[in-house]
């Protein structure tokens, strides 16, 4: 039977309350007009067949938050600077930068870095196995080794990680920070990645940067004013994010006694459903209450277009909500249940169609590999207290997971 008037957004409450919450709001209707506290109004999808509908429909822009005619719908003031990056970007220029980054993080790429990976997280786990007691796995694991990764991808000598962790830790930042702290860094990151780019404009090595400064030599000229942004969004999506993922699996796991021993049975061959349903509910299995309101970067239609039913104006802001679309029961059977072998599993948590997030194969990867070494090498894993998560960032890490085994 059709409900009415199902609160969105909706207040943390107990996961299992959460889904069946989301459940009664998507039977209602496709989605929801918030007022947001910066912004104005959005927008908000939640069945994920209607997401998918409107992530592929190119008459939905984000040029007028790009050159800042509008501010953009978010929960958060949206940094500036990201504002200046690919995600921003529409067709027909969109569609030429992903093309050239996409030949540079291809599916082979990450093939050849995944035995890097894995040797890479094995040092980072024989460093706590020497230091022992109770680890931090946040600083200790996840977070070192997507940099580690990126700085490959990229060319940037691993020796910079740290520096790279401080500048996009900056450039999140929602408060703790000045505006001239944050742009002190920005110029910093700035000024290191130009001087990358004419070094590797001049001795050419096979890594990203390399890729996007010789892209004129097959007829696509690049600028540096066009590399700058990509490697901005590469290296604050590309460690901040799978970093989030890679806590988020460990403590899904650790969080379910029956999961995680079946996860043990063989690390390597469940890892990729493994990761997918982490990506899809591993919010959920954090142990704390789900909130409902969680949107993706919102686009502008540029006509009014009818999407389930419902009718969005020319000018009006709409958005997707991941947290929704991953617990839609039209498409997911059991959505409120964590289960580490799923293989049908249509989440759009790195979003779909032309927006898929770019670094996709390398995040899947590294969470593949991130999850499975630190289960093999440590299988008596265990909490030894409770996460914590900064809320004054705008992807809202974890900063602190004790762990010992």
């Amino acid at each position: 039977m059709m409900t009415t008037h199902i609160e969105f957004p909706f207040a943390p409450r107990p996961p299992a309350e959460a889904v069946e919450h989301l459940r009664r709001l998507m039977a209602d209707r496709p989605m929801t007009k918030v007022t947001m506290p910066y912004g104005g109004d959005v927008w908000i999808v939640h069945r994920n067949q209607a997401a998918r509908q409107m992530l592929s429909d190119r008459r939905f822009v984000r040029e007028p938050f790009r050159t800042g005619e509008r501010e953009v719908p978010f929960f958060v003031p949206f940094p500036d600077f990201l504002r200046t990056t690919l995600q921003f970007e529409d067709p027909p220029q969109h569609t030429r930068l992903r093309k050239l980054v996409q030949k540079a993080i291809s599916p082979r790429r990450v093939r050849d870095m995944r035995d890097s990976a894995v040797a890479f997280a094995n040092e980072l786990i024989d460093g706590m196995i020497a230091r022992g007691g109770v680890r931090n796995l946040v600083a200790e694991y996840a977070v070192p080794l997507p940099i580690e990764m990126l700085s490959s991808l990229l060319g940037v000598p691993s020796s910079d990680r740290e520096k790279f962790e401080r500048w996009s830790s900056s450039t999140l930042s929602v408060a703790g920070k000045s505006e001239q702290e944050i742009a002190a860094d920005m110029g910093e990151l700035a000024a290191y990645m130009t001087d990358l780019i004419a070094k590797r404009r001049a001795e050419p090595r096979d890594d990203l940067l390399s890729s996007l400064a010789h892209a004129h030599e097959r007829d696509e000229t690049l600028t540096d004013a066009e590399i700058l942004p990509i490697a901005f969004l590469l290296i604050v999506g590309g460690f901040d994010n799978t970093a989030n993922f890679l806590t988020t699996g460990v403590l899904s796991l650790l969080r379910s006694d029956e999961q995680r021993e079946l996860f043990l049975t063989d690390p390597d061959a469940l890892a990729p459903t493994a990761a997918e349903e982490v990506l899809r509910h591993g919010a959920f299995m954090m142990g704390g209450p789900v909130g409902g309101g969680g949107g993706l970067v919102p686009f502008v239609a540029t006509e009014d277009v009818v999407i389930d039913g419902q009718l969005i104006a020319a000018g009006e802001a709409v958005s997707m909500d991941p947290g929704a679309a991953n617990h839609d029961p039209g498409v997911v059977p059991e959505p409120g249940r964590f289960d580490i072998t799923r293989t049908d599993n249509p989440h759009l948590m790195l979003s779909y169609g032309m927006h898929h997030c770019l670094g996709a194969p390398l995040a899947r990867m590294e969470l593949q590999v991130g999850m499975a070494e630190i289960f093999k090498r440590l299988p008596q894993l265990r909490l030894a207290g409770e996460p914590v998560v900064r809320h004054d960032v705008l992807t809202q890490p974890m900063t602190d997971l004790p762990v010992t085994w």
